[in-house]
């Protein structure tokens, strides 16, 4: 009997400390549920409902025979006299030993006061729930000693930090994949002053002899004017410089800059136009005007239904 009750109150506790661990535990078994394809779950769901009827029918076999018991301790009262393992274990450690309703033992449970006539008993707090405070202070100091004192797991504040860390070093690598997939569809023109301050340093390392230091021209092109040979975007400047103009003496970058270099020396030559060269080259090729992108939700004069209006005499 003695053995069976502790067995029983260290399974109670090692149940209670599993969310310690778990929080410590390397093995994320969310991320390992999300993973699941739909027959692992629908076979999980099979082997959980399995296992709710299992434990049904056993509190329904536990029930039958706890009434089948006081039946027979009902037809036969011999039978009371020796008191089952199970009441033993029930009045001592759930319902615990009540005091009579009733009689003198009543009134002295009774407290000074009553609420329209309700008078309210003293009685003890219940073994089960006296347990579970129990247990709760034994969680708590295991928790604190766990976490605060020894150190071995961590804090709440730490796992944010290393989330945080983990999430800054998964940016870094999506910036990095981006950044090195940039081409003449998707280049755009970056003002930030890192990366025009880097394409001004290519630009006088790689193009200043043809195009002058200040983009006025020489060799190369004038490309402080409106005028452009091959289009005055951003994505027409990446494409020659990426690719070059081999008739016209201009070589290819792509193989000694990188996608973010030619990005960022495309939107330094940008930031030439309107500027004044100390000497600028006569302007080439045709202006370029941007174009102006129509909302998707405009209405040409027909779906609106406009209708000319005649000038009358």
């Amino acid at each position: 009997m003695k053995k069976f009750k502790s067995i029983l109150m260290l399974l109670t506790g090692m149940f209670v400390s599993l969310p310690t661990f778990a929080q410590t535990s390397e093995m994320n078994w969310v991320t390992k549920f999300q993973e699941m394809d739909s027959n692992q779950l629908t076979l999980l769901v099979i082997l959980a409902v399995v296992l709710g009827v299992i434990v049904l029918l056993l509190i329904l076999m536990i029930y039958l025979m706890s009434f089948m018991v006081a039946v027979f301790k009902k037809e036969n009262p011999a039978m009371v006299e020796e008191p089952s393992w199970w009441d033993e274990f029930k009045l001592k450690y759930i319902t615990g030993k009540m005091k009579p309703v009733g009689g003198k033992e009543e009134k002295d449970l009774m407290l000074d006061h009553s609420y329209d006539g309700i008078v309210e008993l003293d009685n003890h707090m219940p073994p089960w729930l006296a347990n579970v405070f129990y247990i709760t202070i034994a969680f708590a100091v295991v928790y604190f000693t766990y976490f605060s004192v020894l150190g071995l797991g961590k804090t709440q504040l730490e796992e944010y930090e290393e989330e945080l860390r983990i999430a800054a070093i998964e940016a870094e690598e999506r910036a990095a994949l981006a950044v090195g997939s940039i081409d003449e569809y998707s280049v755009v023109f970056d003002s930030s002053t890192g990366a025009i301050n880097s394409g001004r340093t290519i630009f006088e390392a790689n193009c200043a002899a043809c195009h002058a230091n200040d983009g006025g021209g020489g060799i190369g092109p004038n490309l402080t004017d409106e005028y452009w040979i091959h289009g005055g975007s951003i994505a027409d400047i990446f494409s020659i410089v990426k690719y070059g103009v081999v008739e016209k003496g201009m070589i290819p970058w792509q193989d000694q800059l990188s996608p973010e270099e030619m990005q960022n020396v495309s939107s330094y030559i940008l930031t030439l136009v309107g500027t004044t060269p100390a000497n600028p080259k006569a302007p080439e090729g045709d202006k370029y005007e941007p174009a102006i992108e129509e909302p998707l939700d405009a209405l040409t004069e027909d779906e609106l239904g406009l209708e000319e209006v005649e000038d009358e005499d």
